[in-house]
């Protein structure tokens, strides 16, 4: 009789047991879909925070002529500023007196007056790498410290880079009233030197890249007073600015 009591108990128990490890099998299941939905995110940030540790000795480590890059960079600036100050640096603009080429002359027998016509040339020398332009020229005549005699002309040249031009300007000079000597002095037919010493002050103006500078000149000349004179046939006088 006992023993036919216990069966019952025993599959009560074992199913107690079943139903017990299917509800954590459950349960686990469940603790790993809830993982899987969360955590990946979590281990990809982390993920994207960590460090490589490379060895010291590791040739990545080692400068790739970093040092000689540098340095060829800081010499060619150097070089490069170097040849753009040489070439756009102003340098020197030489204006010399080539000398009087061509003197013309009339007598005013009435008013007792001599008008002379007198052309000149410069040498200017542009030592520049780029063009100059000589913008305007400005003459005076002077004869025993009075003025007989100015001429200015506007955009008178423009010099090439590394070269020298020849300018030319003609001034008039007239000397009479308390000057009429003059005109006894180089009229005389039995003197055999009419010359008359006249002092000439010359100012040149010049323009090159945005830059403007002046040179002048001061000659005593003697003028010979009694006939025209041309010392080249292939000079031609500019012509006076109005």
């Amino acid at each position: 009789m006992g023993s036919v009591l216990s069966f019952p108990a025993a599959n009560t128990t074992s199913r107690q047991r079943k139903e017990e490890e299917e509800e954590d099998l459950l349960h686990s299941q469940d603790r790993e879909e809830d993982i899987a939905k969360f955590p990946y995110v979590e281990f990809t940030e982390q993920v994207n925070e960590l460090v490589a540790l490379i060895p010291y000795s590791d040739q990545r480590l080692r400068p790739q002529r970093t040092k000689l890059y540098v340095l060829l960079s800081v010499l060619l600036c150097l070089l490069v500023s170097g040849l753009v100050v040489f070439f756009l640096f102003p340098h020197s603009i030489l204006v010399d007196d080539d000398g009087i080429k061509v003197v013309q002359v009339w007598f005013d027998k009435k008013n007792s007056v001599v008008i002379l016509s007198i052309t000149a040339t410069l040498r200017i020398r542009n030592s520049n790498f780029y063009s100059v332009t000589v913008t305007s020229l400005t003459t005076q005549v002077q004869y025993m410290n009075t003025v007989v005699g100015t001429q200015q002309v506007s955009n008178v040249s423009s010099i090439q880079p590394l070269s020298d031009k020849l300018v030319n300007f003609t001034v008039k000079a007239e000397l009479g009233g308390p000057f009429s000597f003059v005109y006894f002095s180089c009229t005389f037919p039995k003197a055999k030197v009419h010359n008359i010493l006249i002092f000439m002050r010359t100012w040149v103006k010049l323009s090159y890249i945005g830059h403007t500078s002046q040179s002048s000149l001061e000659r005593h000349r003697y003028v010979d007073c009694s006939t025209n004179f041309t010392a080249s046939q292939d000079l031609l006088p500019l012509s006076p600015s109005a």
